[in-house]
Order: structure tokens, then C-alpha cells, then sequence
């Protein structure tokens, strides 16, 4: 633990007192220095086993953020509640897209169809904007081998005034598998039906596919679309939500 936390105005100093940290050693030092202002996001997808479990082990309190679309799998669900017994999380935070822009922006729940961008901004970017406003870390499970805008993550980045920390950045899917075999973690109700990336359940969203070179083959197929735009829009560029906190 650091005498006091490096500032998060200052990506070169970040860099330099976590040089080296990653995986578990990366979220304890981000627990300890930074108690109280870091929560993880979590989809509690196909692969969100492994990163949960880690936090498990440092703290089975620190906040776990997970956005429900309504548009979810149930098995995603089920998946998200068994993990939370197992691993014995005691801070899931659940948060929806708010009625009011589900009714403007999204009243038949089709959106997804004509504007999937607009849909992941309601459903996932504006919710999230909000889960975090009171925190400085933000800790997700984002890997390189994702390839598209995740092959040249960093462990450590600056968005804004918020901390970003990508533990598992530089694992592998065999790394992944690994690991869930060793700690005898569940998988993902849907990966046994060929599903490698799981999203929202329209088809337009998720379809079964994807390998361990490319497991995000199956979100938005037929489409240039590769992210929600919770990290980043469909471009790969960084967007800005619409929500700012009062």
C-alpha cells in the first residue's frame, strides 16, 4: 500500500507506482490505495468469472456494478446471481436504464433495430455514468485479445478524471480457462450453446460464435459495431454520455 495514492490528474505518476501490477496484484493495490472511491463493472458474461473472483479474495465488499438493460439474457441472470452466492460478494449494485428514457427514446423496445448505438447509450452508457459518479476507479475486465479498439489496452489510462484499471488485460484465453479450472469456477450457461460474447438478447446484439482469436465475433454481426459504448462507440472512438451528475 502507498503512503498516499497517486493523484488522478497525473497518468505518469499512476504509471510509475503501478509499474508491473497486474491481474490480482493490480486490484489489491487499487482496493487499498484507493478505499472507497473504486468499484468493478461487471457484466457477469462469459468470461467475467475469473476478475470476480479475484475481488472475491481481496474484498468480497468492494462495490460490483452491474447494469441490467432489461434486455438481458435470463441465464445471464441466473449466471450473475449464482456467482454472487459462490463467491460470497456482498456489494452488487444493480442498476437499469431510467423509465422515463425507455419511454421517450425506446417505448416499443425496438431501438436496438434502427439505432443500436442510441440503445447501448440508454441502456448501458447513461446508467453507467450514473453508478459511477461517486467514484474516481473504475476496475473492468477488458482483455487485448478482444482485438478491435481493446488490442492496445492499457492496464492503466486516464479517462477523463476517472482512474480506468484493466487487470486482465494482458491475459489470454487460455490464461482465462485456466484459471476457471483451477479455482473450479461455473461457466456461462450460454457458452455450452457456442455463445464466446454475451450481450443483450436480441439477435441483432448477440448471436452464438466467436473463437479464441476473435470471441466478440458474435456481437453485432452483419454490422461495423464492435463496442456498446460504455469504453467506446461503435468507431472505436471514446463517446460522452448525455447524463452529467447534478
Amino acid at each position: 500500500m502507498l503512503a498516499k495514492a497517486p493523484l488522478l490528474n497525473d497518468e505518469n505518476q499512476i504509471l510509475e507506482a503501478y509499474a508491473g501490477l497486474e491481474g490480482r496484484a493490480l486490484i489489491r493495490a487499487m482496493a487499498n490505495d484507493y478505499r472507497g472511491r473504486v468499484a468493478l463493472l461487471s457484466s457477469f458474461g462469459a468470461e467475467s468469472s475469473v476478475l470476480l473472483h479475484m475481488v472475491s479474495e481481496i474484498d468480497p465488499a468492494l462495490p460490483v456494478v452491474f447494469l441490467d438493460t432489461e434486455k438481458l439474457f435470463p441465464e445471464t441472470i441466473a449466471y450473475r446471481d449464482r456467482l454472487v452466492a459462490d463467491l460470497g460478494l456482498t456489494n452488487l449494485k444493480i442498476w437499469h436504464p431510467t423509465a422515463s428514457d425507455l419511454k421517450e427514446q425506446d417505448p416499443d423496445g425496438q431501438l436496438h433495430a434502427s439505432n443500436p448505438d442510441q440503445c447501448c447509450n440508454i441502456r448501458k452508457s447513461i446508467p453507467m455514468e450514473k453508478a459511477f459518479a461517486n467514484y474516481d476507479v473504475m476496475i473492468s475486465g477488458r482483455k487485448r485479445f478482444h482485438g478491435a479498439g481493446r488490442a492496445d489496452l492499457k492496464f492503466l489510462s486516464l479517462d477523463g478524471n476517472r482512474l480506468k484499471v484493466e487487470p486482465l488485460a494482458g491475459f489470454t484465453a487460455l490464461d482465462l480457462q485456466s484459471y476457471m479450472v483451477a479455482h473450479q469456477l461455473p461457466s456461462h450457461p450460454l457458452r455450452l450453446q457456442g455463445y464466446r460474447s454475451i450481450g443483450c438478447m436480441p439477435r441483432q446484439c448477440t448471436s452464438p460464435g466467436g473463437t479464441d482469436d476473435n470471441p466478440r465475433e458474435g456481437r453485432w454481426m452483419g454490422s461495423d459495431k464492435t463496442e456498446c459504448g460504455i469504453h467506446f462507440s461503435a468507431n472505436g472512438k471514446i463517446i460522452r454520455t448525455e447524463y452529467r451528475a447534478a
